[in-house]
């Protein structure tokens, strides 16, 4: 049996799924005695403005939530964001669905602490979500916490090790994170410093004149600037329906206009075809293409195809009954290049 992508018959994932159920009761009657006064974090201070401070994600270091984020993407990022879709994409896919449980815990523990959202990635890209992990340098857990900053923290270490407590360590990972944004005031330079210490992103600085990431990334240690662009990576892929960036609230506000996604079919077609709910950044050319349907074809059957999944809806796609089998067999492949499309689109034009 499978829940979650948990094995239930699996000892391992029963002990993972068990530390899931005990996280989520720690998390629903507030805090455990390992931290401060619960009054430290039960107060949430003044909301981080989150896009101000992944400001280095987008070009000229400014969102514009008048704009589509895909198009937004800093030009630098685009080539590794790329890279890491075609190695990690449908991995990170699946975790959307088997992970949720991990990430309902996260957003309420990083809200509690005036932390955007987005940083849980932080956690997926030091551990893929493993409880039980430990480094060659001893950090341990999912958030991958040396033993001196969870000491710092009030965690135990040692044979009894809260380092692999979800809730708890989420406490750390965050208090950790809060402590570096209000020196550095980038989250990707804490991303950086997560990984690489403070030390060195000071020292980074210090030799680039500049607290822009792209300006001092190469005053940083190889495996810290790629853990930052990994972290870009997963950020692309997580943040939207399917593994691309939906539209904010705010571009969806400015078209609401309805979108066309129903059609009058003859009974041929509705004898032959089936229709498959989808979510995700699909490209109607790349889908019609992998399947050998004519495009036109397929866009006669799909009308508001590309516009309802780039505003992160779910569509009722339309099939010929014998390609059904064919796209779920191939559904991963044909995301991952339906988003590296957009990608190459949006640097091209930039």
């Amino acid at each position: 049996m499978e829940w979650f992508g948990i094995h239930i018959n699996n000892p391992i994932s029963l002990t993972k799924l068990t530390l899931v159920g005990f996280a989520f009761i720690g998390g629903s009657i507030g805090a455990m005695s390992f931290v401060n006064s619960p009054k430290e974090y039960h107060t949430p201070d003044p909301v981080v403005n989150d896009k101000a401070g992944f400001k280095s994600l987008f070009t000229n270091n400014h969102f514009d939530a008048s704009k589509p984020y895909s198009a937004q993407l800093n030009p630098k990022a685009v080539p590794f964001v790329q890279e890491y879709i075609r190695k990690q994409g449908e991995e990170l896919e699946k975790m959307k669905l088997w992970g949720k449980p991990y990430f309902d815990l996260y957003d309420n523990i990083l809200t509690l602490y005036s932390i955007p959202k987005e940083m849980k990635y932080l956690s997926v890209i030091e551990s893929h979500l493993t409880p039980g992990l430990v480094s060659w340098a001893g950090a341990v857990g999912p958030w991958q916490l040396m033993d001196d900053e969870a000491r710092r923290f009030g965690l135990r270490v040692g044979k009894v090790d809260d380092r692999m407590d979800f809730y708890k360590s989420t406490h750390v990972a965050a208090r950790l994170m809060k402590e570096l944004y209000g020196e550095f005031g980038d989250w990707l330079l804490v991303v950086a410093a997560y990984n690489g210490g403070a030390g060195r992103v000071r020292q980074a600085i210090r030799k680039a004149g500049s607290k822009d990431f792209w300006d001092l990334q190469y005053y940083l240690p190889e495996e810290t600037r790629n853990h930052v662009k990994k972290f870009i990576g997963t950020h692309y892929i997580f943040e939207g329906g399917g593994g691309m960036t939906t539209l904010t609230a705010a571009e969806t506000e400015a078209q609401k206009n309805i979108i066309p996604t129903s059609v009058s079919l003859n009974e041929q077609d509705l004898n032959n075809t089936i229709v498959t709910e989808i979510t995700g950044r699909f490209n109607a050319k790349i889908v019609a293409e992998g399947l050998t349907i004519d495009p036109v074809q397929f866009i006669k059957w799909n009308p508001g195809f590309d516009r309802a999944l780039s505003e992160g809806k779910k569509y009722p796609m339309r099939l010929p009954a014998d390609k059904t089998a064919m796209f779920e067999a191939n559904k991963g492949n044909l995301l991952m290049q339906s988003i590296r499309s957009l990608l190459e689109s949006a640097s091209v034009s930039k």
